[in-house]
């Protein structure tokens, strides 16, 4: 076999093992999964009048149209939350020494990690898919999107899955046990709080809307809102692309580096 048919063989065996290993222990996958959620129930039913009515400006209140401004951020945030998850494993993997068995073992090196990203896209992918339905079991309903949208949403969130997961990953390298992985980790999910996914960008004090508006959740929740609603994307579609590959590239340069170090 050629080096390359190694490498592909390697990295589907440990993405298999990923996959086994989320199977058996869903508990921590369900946890993250539940935040969105019962954030999506919470906003909707308890808060959705008020906030709609204040959003619109005319004191009308329209649980439907806040529905439909609140699934495209949650929906991200199911993303943050999954990848959490990831940071965790990969800090097991390396604490509990079957990376060291790993290393002397004839696999490609890269395998491991590749397989955690790989399986961790997966499971974000397969999270947005669970989250989506409730959110459409209760009265989300896309306007105005077209099979190009929704191919382009798709792709959206892969990318945005990929390059949040390349950072987790170098979250779970760095962190000495899965507890400070997790703790390391929470960023990506208190980043979609901050975000435009309830509110909009105008609705916020003047002195925070450049935390809101300059991080990568809010032109990724901008553009797939865009998407999935009919509305105008404006430059937030190439700043999302942006903020994807760099954080891809960010987090593929750090975790390697980090992996491929030797053991002291």
């Amino acid at each position: 076999m050629s080096t390359l048919s190694l490498a592909v063989r390697d990295c589907s065996t440990m993405l298999r093992r990923n996959l086994l290993h989320a199977r058996r222990y869903p508990s921590m996958t369900l946890n993250l999964l539940l935040t969105p959620i019962m954030l999506l129930l919470l906003f909707v039913y308890v808060f959705g009048d008020t906030m709609s009515a204040g959003i619109s400006g005319s004191g009308h209140a329209d649980r439907s149209a806040y529905i439909a401004y609140l699934v495209p951020g949650l929906l991200l945030m199911t993303v943050g939350s999954t990848v959490v998850g990831t940071a965790v494993s990969v800090s097991n993997d390396m604490t509990e020494g079957i990376i060291a068995r790993f290393r002397t073992m004839a696999i490609h090196r890269g395998s491991v990690i590749i397989g955690h990203v790989i399986g961790s896209v997966l499971q974000s992918v397969a999270s947005v898919v669970l989250v989506g339905a409730v959110a459409v079991a209760i009265g989300f309903r896309s306007t105005g999107a077209t099979a190009l949208d929704w191919l382009a949403a798709f792709g959206l969130l892969v990318l945005f899955a990929t390059a949040l997961t390349w950072i987790a990953v170098g979250m779970g390298l760095v962190s000495p046990n899965a507890e400070a992985a997790g703790n390391n980790a929470m960023p990506l999910i208190l980043l979609p709080l901050l975000s435009s996914a309830f509110v909009p960008l105008h609705a916020m004090p003047g002195w925070f809307q450049p935390v809101a508006e300059y991080q990568p959740f809010t032109p990724a929740i901008e553009t797939l809102r865009g998407l999935l609603l009919g509305t105008e994307i404006g430059n937030n579609g190439w700043l999302a692309v942006a903020w994807c590959a760099g954080l891809t590239v960010l987090g593929y340069v750090w975790s390697t580096s980090k992996f491929h170090r030797d053991p002291k």
